[in-house]
């Protein structure tokens, strides 16, 4: 099922976005904070009738919302959101697919998370196809403000909080370029990957912690969570 999901998604991506990529980035988006929403409100939910509580988990969710929400401010400022058929298509996708894995993770947690490891897998290759295609154009143009602000003059707090393979403070994107902002929202996508992964493992409730979390034991730290060395797919 998790599977068929992903198949729908990218094959309606696939079909009426081929030869447009800021408005197929702009639906992508909108879309790929969505479980993001369905996890922090189940979460919510296990906490307010005192079944589990997870504050790392909660912050890692948020950050990886706050994340995909730069993303897509970044392709509206490249105008992917100005044809209002693009809008309604992406603010419907968002709906339906919020309320399924909601259900999906009342049932399986870990079905969720495969969803989402499967979602940003499928970006991550995208961004690199698409950067490898325009690179030489990319290379040209300015960054949108918001990507400044987002990567390089802003709080980075909320940058370092998504990345669980990763020591806080230790991945510091170049943004100079159109190319630099692609670069680094691909980057993201890898990331998100490897924490879709950690959430999917076994002992995931012990090990898996906010990276700015305060390690008590070494054998705690946020950066072993999940291997650095995970390998996306190519």
């Amino acid at each position: 099922m998790i599977k068929l999901l992903v198949g729908i998604l990218v094959t309606v991506m696939n079909l009426l976005y081929k030869t447009r990529p800021y408005p197929r980035f702009y639906v992508l988006e909108t879309v790929a904070r969505v479980p993001y929403f369905a996890y922090l409100s189940v979460l919510h939910l296990y906490e307010s009738l005192g079944l589990w509580r997870k504050v790392d988990w909660l912050k890692v969710h948020f950050a990886e919302s706050w994340n995909e929400l730069h993303h897509l401010l970044i392709m509206e400022s490249l105008g992917g959101n100005h044809f209002w058929l693009d809008r309604i298509l992406a603010r419907t996708v968002a709906l339906i697919y919020y309320w399924i894995i909601v259900g999906v993770y009342f049932v399986s947690p870990k079905a969720a998370y495969h969803f989402m490891e499967l979602v940003e897998e499928h970006a991550y290759h995208t961004y690199d196809e698409f950067l490898t295609e325009y690179a030489d154009q990319l290379k040209t143009e300015f960054p949108p403000q918001v990507a400044i602000n987002y990567y390089r003059d802003g709080d980075l707090y909320m940058f370092d909080e998504f990345q669980t393979s990763q020591v806080p403070a230790s991945r510091r994107p170049t943004i100079e370029t159109l190319y630099d902002v692609f670069v680094a929202i691909r980057d993201d996508e890898g990331e998100h990957v490897k924490t879709m992964v950690a959430c999917q493992s076994a002992n995931a409730a012990e090990t898996l912690h906010s990276p700015h979390a305060p390690v008590l034991d070494p054998q705690s730290a946020p950066s072993i969570s999940i291997s650095t060395d995970a390998v996306i797919d190519t």
